[in-house]
């Protein structure tokens, strides 16, 4: 706490003026231009890594950048996830949502061990709330990413996205790069699109095109960031090779 409290100290000498400038210039008029959902790593920073500043974002946190399903909110929404998605996109009209994932994610490392069934038993759920969390809202991930496992890591995974009838095809980590709990967590990024899209209050929305679900994922090792291109049917590294095609792509089907 001690490091906290002179990190304030810091700012109030240094940035604080310049925050309160732009605090005041969003005040009357705020445009945020995404949903920003990602993990609670304290390593995942996204207003650093996407150069995004004061008012151009809703971000919101959790462990494993879940987003439940709706099918687990059967009279009301109850969960924070649900209630900044209408924050954001009902009430401030926001169009862009994005699930950003990354590697090494301790979230994603103890879904893959709760295969086994005696980890993911309810005793163990009763006693670990981050146990149960993912046995609850990440299931549909570890069966998605168990299936991948027996048909070959090098087949491809197709996911439902803005709506049930639109489906995309993704082939994961085909360089076969990545550990393979960081391949689970590709999955689950891609799987949030689909739970995302499962709200009843985004489906006009989501049907009529005027909102548009993205999926990025964190290289927490070599700091590259991945944009899932739905016309790759990859995760592809957003730098000076792939930046302008990529920004094709989305002024294409997203614009």
């Amino acid at each position: 706490m001690e490091r906290i409290l002179r990190g304030i100290m810091r700012y109030r000498n240094t940035t604080r003026e310049i925050m309160v400038k732009e605090f005041k210039q969003v005040k009357d008029n705020p445009k945020p231009k995404a949903v920003f959902f990602t993990c609670m790593d304290s390593r995942m920073i996204p207003t650093r890594y996407t150069d995004t500043h004061v008012g151009d974002m809703f971000v919101i946190r959790n462990a494993g950048n879940l987003v439940p399903h709706a099918e687990h909110f059967q009279d009301e929404y109850f969960s924070c996830e649900p209630a900044g998605l209408e924050l954001g996109c009902v009430v401030n009209n926001i169009r862009h949502i994005i699930v950003c994932g990354h590697s090494d994610c301790k979230a994603m490392n103890l879904l893959y061990q709760l295969k086994d069934p005696d980890m993911a038993s309810l005793d163990n759920r009763r006693i670990s709330p981050l146990r149960a969390w993912l046995c609850e809202h990440a299931q549909t991930s570890l069966d998605k990413f168990q299936n991948l496992q027996e048909i070959g890591l090098d087949k491809p995974l197709i996911f439902s996205s803005e709506t049930p009838l639109r489906k995309f095809v993704a082939y994961i980590d085909p360089e076969n790069h990545f550990a393979i709990e960081d391949k689970l967590s590709q999955v689950n990024t891609l799987q949030q699109i689909e739970n995302i899209a499962s709200y009843g209050f985004l489906k006009r929305r989501l049907e009529s095109h005027d909102l548009h679900i993205h999926a990025l994922w964190f290289d927490i090792y070599t700091g590259d960031i991945y944009y899932f291109s739905r016309g790759a049917k990859r995760f592809l590294t957003v730098d000076e090779t792939n930046v302008d095609g990529l920004m094709e792509e989305v002024r294409k089907y997203y614009s």
